[in-house]
């Protein structure tokens, strides 16, 4: 039976409709795995670098350890959690200084970067990370299992405190961890610790990047369908404002959403993560490929 000329206008827009989606599928499925390739064939230049040191600092809450799991589940193709991490804390869950490493493929095979978490920042004197201990942990003074003290950082007489640091000890990208929900609600104090610890890395050349995280509770736009994030103009809204707070570019922050409630991962928060990844990657390299030896 022939179809009439309208069914066959609307099969045919039909097909055309399907034919554009499967083109933009399969451009994200190419994008997403040209940035993970780009991760899994990343090697430091320099024989003297083993890794790219990548020290994550921010807020309380902002999600840290949970970057560190996402980007690991990633990696993995599973839903991880090694970093340990806590949903709805006032306070900061990581109270020592530990390096994550990511197994790449057999036992003692990692990626060549590994993660530093830090204590988060919070205004109480008796609370939250010391500016000073992230100060000396870009330096490569602080060793693995220093336990954080609020009231004063890590002296120069503590078994924790590393005086002759390698390459490999330093901090080669520092990335600010912000929960895009909580941007608003920034104070003059948190931005000056932020902007504070900012200027110590860039003294020491170090480059800064800054990984929005909660993009999906900061907008329902994006709440509804994570390919919303470079459509919201609420999240662009508050991007450009930690910008201007912070002093960090705007192609140098990357919104994300990390892993909390899934139980599989997904292609559209994996994409994200590795953006953010892998320019923090390429940024480590130019840092380390300009350090003198």
């Amino acid at each position: 039976m022939l179809l009439s000329a309208s069914k066959e206008a609307s099969c045919r827009v039909l097909n055309e409709l399907q034919a554009v989606e499967l083109r933009l599928v399969s451009a994200k499925v190419y994008n997403k795995n040209t940035k993970l390739q780009y991760v899994r064939k990343y090697k430091p230049h320099r024989d003297d670098v083993k890794h790219l040191r990548i020290l994550l600092h921010g807020p309380v809450g902002a999600g840290k350890s949970s970057f560190i799991n996402s980007v690991e589940s990633v990696l993995q193709g599973r839903i991880t959690g090694r970093a340990p991490a806590e949903a709805n804390t006032s306070e900061s869950f990581t109270k020592k200084y530990q390096t994550y490493k990511i197994q790449k493929g057999r036992p003692r095979d990692f990626y060549p970067f590994v993660f530093n978490d830090t204590m988060g920042l919070e205004m109480k004197e008796d609370r939250g990370v010391h500016p000073g201990d992230i100060k000396l942990a870009l330096k490569g003074h602080v060793k693995d299992g220093y336990t954080f003290n609020p009231a004063s950082k890590l002296s120069s007489d503590n078994h924790y405190y590393n005086a002759q640091p390698t390459l490999n000890d330093k901090v080669h990208v520092l990335v600010c961890i912000v929960p895009a929900d909580k941007i608003l609600l920034l104070t003059k104090d948190d931005v000056k610790k932020m902007k504070d610890i900012r200027e110590t890395a860039s003294d020491l050349g170090i480059p800064q990047l800054a990984v929005l995280t909660r993009i999906d509770l900061a907008c329902p736009l994006i709440k509804e369908d994570l390919k919303n994030v470079y459509k919201s103009k609420n999240l662009k809204e508050k991007m450009e404002k930690f910008s201007q707070l912070v002093g960090i570019p705007m192609n140098c922050i990357f919104p994300v959403k990390n892993y909390s409630e899934e139980i599989d991962v997904d292609s559209e928060v994996d994409s994200l993560i590795l953006s953010a990844l892998r320019r923090i990657i390429s940024s480590g390299e130019d840092f380390i490929n300009d350090m003198e030896t």
